[in-house]
């Protein structure tokens, strides 16, 4: 059976991370703190080394640039679309119309 991924956002992220760190502090073993913050240890070790120093703010300025990215990448695939479709809709009215550009004989 395959477990479904679920995905963190960086300010989920951070919590679990500082919450890690807490338990760690008040003796908890790595097994307990696995158990509480529901993820493995192979996720927990991934996320310490790649989010470990990222602060809370951080990580929402992380997030609302990727939300942004996302955004501009949308409007960048219609704004090539409407290019296509302008340049399309500009050569079939040459064609129709007999154009033979600057050689014309």
């Amino acid at each position: 059976m395959v477990r479904k991924f679920s995905k963190h956002t960086p300010e989920q992220i951070v919590r679990k991370l500082d919450k890690a760190r807490e338990l760690r502090e008040s003796g908890s073993t790595t097994a307990q703190i696995l158990t509480e913050l529901r993820i493995s240890e192979a996720t927990l070790n991934r996320w310490q080394a790649t989010c470990g120093s990222i602060t809370k703010s951080e990580a929402k300025e992380l997030q609302r640039l990727r939300e942004e990215n996302t955004r501009l990448k949308r409007l960048l695939g219609q704004a090539e679309l409407e290019k296509a479709a302008w340049k399309e809709l500009s050569y079939d009215s040459r064609y129709r119309r007999g154009y033979r550009g600057f050689c014309a004989v």
